[in-house]
């Protein structure tokens, strides 16, 4: 429609309640798919705990219901706990993002584990070679060996399959046994403890990370009231690094064009390439990334937690790298996902010890809930269901058709299509036998024209 001279056409604002009902669109599709996947693991494991306890059918949901209920007290129950729970929170969140970051252009890194382990061991090593340095110089440069160790080992992987083709999968996994024993020979070997077995000395006291409590007791403690017994809540600053460089990922994602890039090599190598894209370097630097975010896990797991000491044969068991799996897919690799999915994940491994404590259920059940998360995500159930519902919901919605059959048949009586099923109705039923199936009355079919097909009107 032509516009007159000195008038324009009023752009159609959203309303506040619009922006808020997609905005709530948007989270329930963001966290449709785990939700619905916690919820089917829990639902399934909970029937494995009723086929493996004894008793009746109502001691057996008791079972159940206590096991949960122990828990999520042992991992969120009190503040004690919660501290416990973030003590594997943060490097689950790095890990997480290492793994995250990969998947986002399309590679499988599932060398987490082996990336921590060198991060881990060259944290360690820098300690015990300058043992002296004060606090504020020797943390820092921990951290950045760590992220340079753990960058090299990711960036071996990258530059294999952007230069060489070698598939990421399976150089992980033997990159990862390469670190396991490398660190286990140099924790036995060069950097023993004396009259120790294989496990290395203690950090040094400046080169340990404080603990949350005690750092807020000595800052914002001296205005605010401060925390009583610090010294039981075991979370360190080692949170708040993780915390950091989750904020550092949302950004390198969402608002570069690095992130850009990566997300449509991921979609597409072949587009990629074909608009400019260097996809060669950015698989290399993705993965050196990668292994960056890993061999900064194994540090901060190093330098946060008592007993400060490195342990032989201790990174192979270690499940915090392969763990880091589930929590990528969970989260669907967002930064707000990977939070939440490494918070179960750290509170399904905390709680599952009291669980088996009190609720005398194996602590595998936590094994157990967690491959069903995974199989449930990888499956993609509810992506499914929902497909299915739809298919079911429009054929059902399309109305029924009365047809008259015309031929020499007495009392012509009328065929009813409905939902791809035949239905005869009698020529002496009633308008109500008739408009049972969601057809139109008998009268009108006979009496009324049939409407011609509207395509050929248009002719």
């Amino acid at each position: 429609m032509a516009v007159p001279p000195g008038r324009r056409e009023a752009k159609s604002t959203p309303s506040s309640a619009s922006k808020f009902l997609g905005w709530l669109y948007r989270i329930w599709i963001a966290l449709s798919r785990p939700l619905f996947a916690v919820l089917l693991a829990l639902i399934v494991g909970g029937i494995f705990i009723m086929a493996t306890t004894s008793g009746t059918f109502d001691d057996r949901l008791s079972t159940v219901l206590s096991g949960y209920q122990y828990l999520f007290q042992g991992s969120f129950g009190d503040p004690q706990s919660l501290s416990y729970t973030l003590v594997r929170v943060g490097p689950l969140i790095l890990t997480g993002l290492s793994v995250a970051i990969a998947y986002r252009a399309g590679l499988f890194n599932i060398g987490a584990a082996g990336q921590l382990a060198v991060g881990a061991m060259t944290a360690g090593i820098i300690a015990y070679t300058f043992p002296t340095l004060p606090g504020i110089v020797l943390v820092p440069l921990m951290l950045l060996g760590s992220i340079v160790a753990g960058g090299i080992w990711g960036g071996i992987v990258g530059l294999l399959k952007a230069w060489r083709g070698a598939h990421e999968v399976v150089t992980t996994i033997m990159l990862n046994w390469i670190a396991f024993y490398v660190t286990d020979y140099l924790i036995s070997g060069p950097y023993k403890a004396p009259h120790q077995a294989t496990q290395t000395p203690s950090l040094p006291t400046q080169a340990q990370l404080p603990f949350l409590a005690t750092t807020y007791n000595n800052t914002l403690g001296q205005f605010l009231p401060q925390i009583t017994n610090p010294e039981q809540y075991l979370t360190d600053v080692g949170l708040l690094i993780a915390l950091v460089v989750l904020i550092f990922y949302w950004f390198l994602t969402s608002r570069t064009a690095f992130g850009y890039e990566i997300r449509v090599i991921g979609q597409n190598p072949r587009a990629a390439q074909y608009a400019g894209i260097r996809t060669r370097r950015n698989m290399f630097l993705v993965m050196a990334l990668s292994g960056a975010f890993s061999g900064l896990a194994g540090a901060i797991h190093l330098m946060g937690q008592p007993p400060y000491q490195l342990f032989g044969s201790t990174f192979a068991i270690d499940p915090t790298g392969f763990d880091a799996i589930g929590v990528s897919l969970l989260g669907r690799t967002t930064g707000v996902g990977i939070l939440l999915s490494a918070l179960l994940f750290g509170g399904l491994r905390q709680g599952g010890t009291t669980m088996q404590l009190f609720a005398k259920i194996p602590g595998d059940m936590v094994y157990v809930i967690q491959a069903l998360v995974l199989f449930s995500i990888a499956s993609e159930f509810l992506p499914a269901l929902t497909r299915a519902f739809r298919r079911r919901s429009r054929r059902a919605a399309v109305p029924a058709i009365e047809v008259p059959l015309a031929g020499p048949i007495v009392g012509n009586p009328l065929i009813v299509i409905e939902n791809d099923s035949l239905h005869e109705v009698e020529p002496g039923a009633s308008d109500a036998v008739a408009t049972k199936h969601k057809g139109v009355p008998v009268e009108s079919v006979h009496s009324e024209e049939r409407p011609s097909n509207p395509i050929e009107e248009g002719r």
